[in-house]
């Protein structure tokens, strides 16, 4: 049970925070940037389900999403310890499996792509656009703090690493928001497409094809 009684604290007035096993850090730490680009991605996904476009089962595999995210940002903002006094949340193998079901269950329902998709459509497309390519900045984020913190528990270095499959899980979850994009843009009748140059001229490929390359 999380109880929130204040908002404000002025603990981080002077440009550091606390970490999920009370030791401060900076503000800039990249453990920091990692879940806040992840909360980020939250917000985005939590725009797309406002839109009340998705259908049902979308929005409830996206409300089990979000659900991860608290979970993993918990992960990354607790450097792994060799014996917590208190169990934290850590992303789980078992998250990452759902995430490879759900994109092999919905990818099943669109048509293979055969041309570049440009971010549009409906407004639940768009948002689940976005979405993903927050998703993307925050795995990149993580791979930075676990460049500078490693893997390894504190008993090993002295400073806690970060948990591994919390890379996995974000590199998956920015392919299924991808193809949840391409689900959300059924009901007008699939995707928009990318046209090279807008429109304007044929493709590089086709133009190469009738020089006879």
């Amino acid at each position: 049970m999380v109880n929130l009684t204040k908002i404000y604290t002025r603990t981080g007035d002077e440009g550091t925070t606390a970490l999920g096993d009370f030791s401060r850090t900076s503000k800039t730490d990249t453990r920091l940037q990692a879940y806040a680009d992840s909360n980020e991605a939250n917000a985005v996904i939590g725009v797309a389900i406002a839109t009340g476009e998705l259908p049902e089962e979308v929005v409830a595999t996206l409300t089990r999403v979000q659900n991860d995210l608290f979970d993993l940002g918990a992960d990354l903002s607790t450097p792994l310890l060799e014996e917590p006094k208190y169990p934290p949340l850590r992303v789980k193998q078992m998250w990452v499996d759902e995430l490879e079901a759900d994109c092999d269950h919905y990818l099943a329902q669109v048509e293979p792509l055969r041309s570049f998709i440009l971010p549009g459509g409906t407004a639940a497309s768009a948002h689940l656009h976005h979405a993903t390519t927050v998703v993307r900045r925050a795995e990149r984020s993580a791979w930075a703090a676990r460049e500078e913190y490693g893997t390894h528990t504190a008993g090993e270095r002295g400073v806690g690493g970060v948990s591994p499959l919390t890379t996995t899980y974000l590199n998956r979850l920015s392919d299924l928001l991808f193809i949840l994009a391409r689900i959300a843009n059924l009901s007008i009748g699939g995707d928009v497409l990318w046209q090279p140059g807008g429109g304007r001229e044929e493709a590089p490929e086709r133009r190469g094809r009738a020089k006879g390359d």
